[in-house]
């Protein structure tokens, strides 16, 4: 049985700090842009890493206000804050850090107060600039893991303390990818293919580790999909979604009053879709249904994607 020619293993080449090519020659022709544009695209989109998600500043309410004492206002403190690189251990998922600072001084990520486990990739960067002797910059941050980007919108609320902003977080590590094929000759044949992949990261992981994992994601998912479900497994989990779906049926698990259920049972409504059936002139022709009671099954019906006519 013919088969498509594997390429040679990797190699690496450092181009500056936090970045560097790497080399994958002899892939059969056509598969350069294959597996190029798949690795750029796991690199850029799928990473863990982490980012601040939320900052509470001392005598701040909203985003859209400047710091006393402070040169910017919070829309820029917080561009800034974004750029901060934090590395946390595998074993934390997240972490709070501080940052108290006062008088006159340009404030940066190296005044972060952490932990000894807490690492800041870029100490460097600039925070803010306290502009009076009086001046006086409080923060909390709330750092966070997580995969790839995430806007405020899709953060959970719940989590969201009194008095803290949310933040727009960026947790991959993964700066820039680009990524350049090449004909080279392999045999008699000048038609393999040589991949120049150019990674540049924030430093929390260098490009050889950031490369490793974007390889084994692509494994995983290559490995999840090459075969098929056997028709046991398929009709256990047809019989799940059965019983699960039924549950959810069942009148029992509409959220209403022990009044408004016991008033239902009694006029042997079992299931929702017999409520939805019925309507809301059905239901209010019921034994004992009033106005309050036919108002929490509209509630839980809606709540479920269900609407009475």
């Amino acid at each position: 049985m013919l088969s498509v020619s594997l390429p040679k293993k990797p190699k690496f080449k450092e181009t500056g700090k936090n970045s560097g090519n790497i080399l994958i020659e002899a892939c059969y022709p056509g598969f350069g842009v294959t597996l190029g544009n798949a690795l750029r695209r796991v690199l850029l989109s799928s990473l863990e890493g982490a980012a601040v998600t939320q900052a509470k500043i001392k005598g701040v309410t909203h985003e859209f206000t400047t710091i006393k004492g402070v040169m910017e206002d919070m829309v820029q403190v917080i561009m800034n804050l974004k750029k901060v690189r934090f590395q946390l251990p595998e074993s934390v998922d997240e972490a709070t850090v501080f940052i108290k600072a006062k008088g006159e001084k340009v404030v940066t990520a190296k005044d972060i107060k952490t932990s000894s486990d807490i690492k800041i990739a870029n100490p460097e960067t600039h925070i803010a600039t306290l502009t009076t002797s009086q001046s006086d910059f409080e923060v909390e941050l709330k750092i966070k893991k997580g995969i790839g980007y995430c806007p405020i919108e899709q953060q959970q609320r719940s989590d969201l303390e009194i008095g803290a902003i949310a933040i727009d977080a960026l947790y991959n590590p993964v700066k820039r990818v680009n990524f350049l094929v090449e004909n080279m000759r392999v045999g008699k044949r000048t038609d393999y293919d040589r991949i120049i992949l150019d990674i540049s990261t924030d430093g929390t992981i260098s490009p050889v580790q950031a490369y490793g994992q974007a390889v084994e994601i692509l494994m995983g998912q290559f490995n999840a999909i090459s075969s098929f479900e056997d028709e046991e497994s398929a009709d256990d989990l047809t019989n799940s979604e059965t019983e699960e779906r039924t549950g959810i049926d069942q009148i029992d698990g509409l959220d209403v009053s022990t009044r408004t259920m016991n008033i239902l049972k009694e006029n042997s409504v079992s299931s929702i879709d017999q409520l939805v059936k019925m309507g809301i002139e059905g239901i209010s022709d019921l034994e004992g249904m009033g106005d309050k009671s036919l108002k929490e099954i509209e509630k839980a019906l809606k709540k479920l994607g269900y609407e009475l006519k």
